[in-house]
């Protein structure tokens, strides 16, 4: 089987993910994935496309992340392990499109404005 490759981005993060048969290895950035990731939730949120489709051991996956912090990161993987996985299998997307793990969120951060302090929010007003 060749190398089946597909891309998740959320908020600053983009995620390159390559997906060949083997044992079930996540390598992101070339390290492990419990050492890129140490907190177990954010461990889980990128596993959980490869538990809904019942593909845990059956896969190896290389992983290029760059940009944003580390939630954004996981859950660009996510969406580039999902949209693998439905590339390998059409019958996997039922089940992985029901979890919203298809969904790209695409949500970003509001730039700031001048003459205000963040994107939004103003000084304090003075009457007088």
């Amino acid at each position: 089987m060749e190398t089946i490759n597909a891309i998740g981005r959320r908020k600053a993060s983009v995620a390159r993910v390559y997906l060949t048969k083997g044992g079930g290895n996540i390598t992101i950035n070339g390290k492990e994935l419990s050492n890129y990731f140490p907190m177990q939730n954010i461990q889980n949120s990128v596993t959980e496309p490869l538990k809904v489709s019942e593909l845990e051991k059956q896969y190896d996956i290389k992983i290029n992340v760059s940009g944003g912090g580390f939630k954004g990161q996981a859950e660009a993987i996510r969406l580039g392990i999902s949209r693998a996985l439905v590339k390998i299998d059409e019958e996997n997307k039922p089940a992985l499109k029901a979890k919203k793990f298809l969904t790209r969120d695409a949500r970003e951060v509001e730039r700031k404005k001048y003459g205000k302090p963040k994107a939004r929010k103003s000084f304090q007003f003075s009457k007088r």
